[in-house]
């Protein structure tokens, strides 16, 4: 009997001793991440000059979804669409119905109607986590970001006193800084981007607001809030990380895709079709 009691207190005294560890073990995970300082800037502000990439596939499908065939059968498993887990807060977007339908009529027909597929400007937020790398370039009055999808590029305006003189595919940019957490303020967009391949879309009611967060020396916290009275019936949120590209060389290259689109978008108005 004494044998089995000193057993069982052995066995609970272990217990404890693998909790507790566990525990610890969690704790600098989670403090490392609340208490990261980025590297500052020659006027105190976090750094965030680099190369970056989203390494997601939001850009199929910001929300949860399974694998399944490409749109071109003859491509077999080279244009198929991966799994992924979404990006959506809850995995809910809060579509009105009418705009719901209309959602659906552009997956069904995607290739068609995608302005991806035109090679048109991505917008804001399909830019940030499009399989492409992007570069800040930071400086005290303005912030640039350009991306290599289309050499799409916007200016972040810290200053916050000029004005919009139109709407545009990428918005108007004003920035400020809480804390170490970049927060940008995105308006006066156009109707004609999309959020994905699967038909997410906009209203030229589009307000978008950003938050690019340090959270180790190699990772962004990229928290995007999106609010269209027209389209939704409420505010709604995507977030994922961003990764620093460590290669030496890296840099972003150009990709003009407008060349690859015009017998797409000009063939059917050839006098004689090209053969």
């Amino acid at each position: 009997m004494r044998d089995r009691l000193r057993g069982a207190g052995f066995a609970r005294a272990a217990t404890a001793l693998i909790t507790a560890g566990l525990l610890l073990g969690a704790v600098p995970i989670t403090s490392q991440t609340q208490t990261y300082r980025a590297p500052r800037t020659a006027d105190g502000k976090p750094d965030l000059n680099g190369i970056w990439q989203a390494l997601n596939t939001a850009n199929w499908d910001i929300q949860d979804h399974a694998a399944r065939p490409g749109p071109v059968a003859q491509l077999g498993a080279a244009f198929s669409v991966p799994a992924g887990r979404g990006v959506v807060e809850g995995n809910e977007i809060p579509y009105r119905p009418e705009a719901a339908a209309r959602k659906q009529e552009n997956a069904a027909k995607w290739l068609s109607l995608d302005p991806e597929v035109k090679c048109y400007l991505p917008g804001v937020p399909r830019a940030t986590y499009m399989p492409y790398p992007f570069q800040i370039f930071q400086s005290r009055e303005s912030i640039l970001i350009a991306y290599e999808f289309a050499g799409a590029a916007r200016t972040i305006t810290m200053d916050g006193k000029q004005k919009s003189p139109s709407d545009t595919w990428m918005g108007w940019s004003i920035g400020h800084w809480e804390g170490d957490t970049l927060v940008v303020d995105v308006t006066s967009f156009n109707d004609q981007t999309w959020f994905d391949r699967a038909g997410n879309f906009h209203s030229d009611a589009l307000h978008v607001v950003e938050r690019y967060t340090p959270i180790s020396p190699d990772a962004l916290d990229y928290e995007v809030t999106i609010e269209d009275p027209k389209v939704f019936s409420r505010p709604w949120k995507m977030r994922m990380p961003l990764y620093r590209r460590l290669e030496k060389d890296a840099q972003v290259l150009e990709y003009m895709c407008v060349e690859f689109t015009e017998e797409l978008l000009y063939g059917p108005l050839r006098k004689q079709p090209s053969k």
